[in-house]
């Protein structure tokens, strides 16, 4: 398979040429005219590598936090392409050891029935807790944050190896928090500091343990304040802590705190997520304070009720009816170049590159390179998305 355009985003510039594609990965990426009629001629669209999310609870006609399932896992991968993602950690919410370990079997059962017919491709798990403090818990249950154990992570771990778990968020201000950091380290598992009370002593301390940068950055931890950098000055100050920032829907954080981390730690160090959740998905009425909006189950659709008195019911298994409901990645990156002027190249580095480099997927992710996997995503003019395909194989049919 050959795709040919005249803008064919790589590490170091922009090329008009050709990608050559044999058996799901990127055999050749050349400048010029490919040596054949037989290709998928993209002309003047752009064509740069998948994003890849690493932090998604549930999106479109999906939620591993709210259903629980293999299949739900599946269909979220499925939605996420229309979005340029081409591969995800689904993850866990802090909840009981039961509700966790359901979501865990989903996500291992989904990693062993996934191909690339099937959506975005399943990289691992990220579990966001339960080891988070409740002071900053955010939207997370209160009730079911604990202090690390190593003897509850090893229970975890029978719902899904530990070798399919990419990452972990949690409060390394805790007691017994070294253990579990150790551990997690000596088995390449990444963590990021979230739901955290952590001072800058902590961090500073704990940091070359294996922590590796801060969940949702300036959101769910403890702020700046030029006496006690907290965790959000204690990510800006140390220059190898990666600061992941959610959706860009203006609610949570302004566009000018985004610009402000990058003046000082540069593009090298940001990652975008959606941190999604897959509200249609609800299974018992559910209120959410920022947008002041209660969602309440109704078989295969949802209502809204808002709280100035509108009401609307959604299908919750239409992609269309869902993308309403919750801002999809590719949203999120508009917003980013249209309201905080950042380049595509700004963009390839912060969604694709620095992704894969923050789970140490980058020796197959993240890049259009030879050797890498063919995971690609076309762009029109204005960010519309024409088509993304996960291992070379289309996922959007036109």
């Amino acid at each position: 398979m050959i795709i040919r355009s005249k803008r064919i985003m790589t590490p170091l510039r922009t090329i008009d040429g050709y990608i050559e594609i044999d058996n799901g990965i990127i055999k050749r990426v050349s400048a010029g005219e490919p040596k054949t009629d037989n290709y998928e001629d993209y002309s003047d669209y752009i064509i740069m590598p998948g994003f890849i999310d690493l932090h998604v609870h549930g999106y479109g006609t999906g939620s591993l936090t709210h259903e629980k399932s293999m299949e739900s896992v599946i269909r979220m991968g499925q939605s996420m392409t229309r979005q340029g993602v081409t591969s995800f950690l689904p993850t866990t919410g802090t909840d009981s050891l039961e509700a966790t370990a359901e979501m865990m079997s989903a996500i291992d059962k989904a990693m062993d029935s996934w191909d690339s017919t099937k959506g975005a491709e399943i990289l691992g798990a990220h579990l966001e807790g339960p080891f988070i403090n409740k002071e900053y818990k955010g939207m997370q249950k209160e009730e079911y944050c604990i202090h690390p154990s190593i003897d509850i992570f090893k229970t975890m771990c029978e719902s899904l190896p530990i070798e399919r778990i990419q990452l972990m968020t949690m409060a390394p201000e805790l007691d017994n928090a070294l253990e579990l950091i150790s551990y997690l380290n000596e088995n390449d598992v990444q963590i990021s500091i979230g739901h955290s009370a952590a001072t800058f002593d902590t961090i500073k301390k704990l940091k070359n343990f294996g922590l590796g940068g801060v969940t949702h950055m300036f959101s769910g931890m403890k702020g700046f304040h030029h006496r006690e950098l907290g965790v959000a000055g204690s990510a800006l100050y140390f220059d190898d802590l990666y600061c992941e920032f959610a959706k860009q829907t203006g609610l949570t954080v302004l566009p000018e705190a985004v610009d402000l981390t990058v003046k000082v730690k540069g593009f090298d160090r940001i990652t975008l997520c959606s941190d999604a959740v897959g509200l249609g998905h609800v299974q018992e009425p559910f209120y959410h304070y920022i947008r002041k909006t209660e969602f309440v189950p109704c078989g295969d659709y949802v209502l809204l009720k808002n709280d100035n008195g509108n009401e609307k019911k959604l299908n919750r298994f239409s992609i269309e009816d869902m993308t309403e409901i919750e801002m999809g990645y590719l949203e999120s990156v508009k917003n980013l170049v249209n309201i905080n002027g950042f380049t595509l190249q700004n963009i390839m580095k912060i969604a694709s590159e620095n992704t894969a480099k923050y789970i140490n997927q980058y020796h197959r992710k993240g890049s259009l390179e030879e050797k890498k996997d063919a995971d690609i995503i076309v762009l029109d003019e204005n960010l519309a998305l024409i088509q993304s395909y996960v291992l070379g194989t289309p996922q959007i049919n036109v």
